[in-house]
């Protein structure tokens, strides 16, 4: 197992997932908000066995039943403490946390994206509560190989109730973690959190 990140930088997380998922951010967000979704609990699946990789970058990310291929940056701590969204721009991207494991690595690999981009309409993420458990999740590392992780679990939790612990907690394995946000809005802020759980499947070029 891996040591969890602390729960100050679990807690910073939550708190840039609360305010940074991809709102009007004053450019007049007008794409329709996503539909809360009711799913089932994070519950382990069995998927087939693939070996950890070595630490390696994400730089990309392919979702084929959403038809999301992107490029994903890194995404430090800001000055406040709060952990760094995607910018705001028409050509959104993916971003994975940088502070927890890589996609392969044992432990909870953390990737965040935008349901909306303001003005630019549709994020990265948008139809992320539309995938099922079995659904594939491919990210590409820099080292040339790829980690393909399957979907063990999706849900759409109130951001008053985000399971920090399921997220960020110790697991046995290489799993990933896609976070956005979700539900009705509240003004300019989604009031959910979209959280897919995935398990390392099959691994590339390893």
């Amino acid at each position: 197992m891996i040591r969890r990140p602390g729960r100050v930088l679990a807690t910073a997380a939550l708190a840039a997932l609360l305010a940074g998922c991809g709102g009007a951010q004053g450019d007049g967000d007008t794409a329709p908000s996503a539909t809360a979704k009711n799913t089932a609990p994070h519950a382990r699946t069995p998927v087939e066995s693939a070996r950890p990789l070595a630490r390696s970058v994400p730089v990309g990310l392919r979702i084929p039943a959403l038809g999301v291929d992107t490029p994903v940056m890194d995404l430090g701590l800001a000055s406040d403490g709060t952990v760094e969204v995607p910018p705001v721009t028409d050509d959104d991207r993916a971003g994975w946390y940088r502070h927890s494991p890589t996609p392969g690595q044992v432990g909870p690999s953390v990737i965040l994206g935008h349901v909306t981009v303001g003005r630019y309409g549709d994020g990265v993420f948008r139809h992320l509560a539309r995938l099922h458990r079995g659904d594939r999740i491919e990210a590409r590392l820099r080292n040339g190989t790829a980690a393909e992780f399957a979907v063990t679990a999706v849900r759409t939790v109130a951001k008053a109730d985000f399971p920090t612990d399921d997220v960020y907690g110790d697991v046995a394995g290489p799993e990933l973690r896609l976070i956005t946000c979700g539900g009705p809005r509240d003004g300019e802020e989604y009031r959910d959190n979209v959280i897919v759980f995935a398990e390392l499947s099959a691994t590339q070029g390893a």
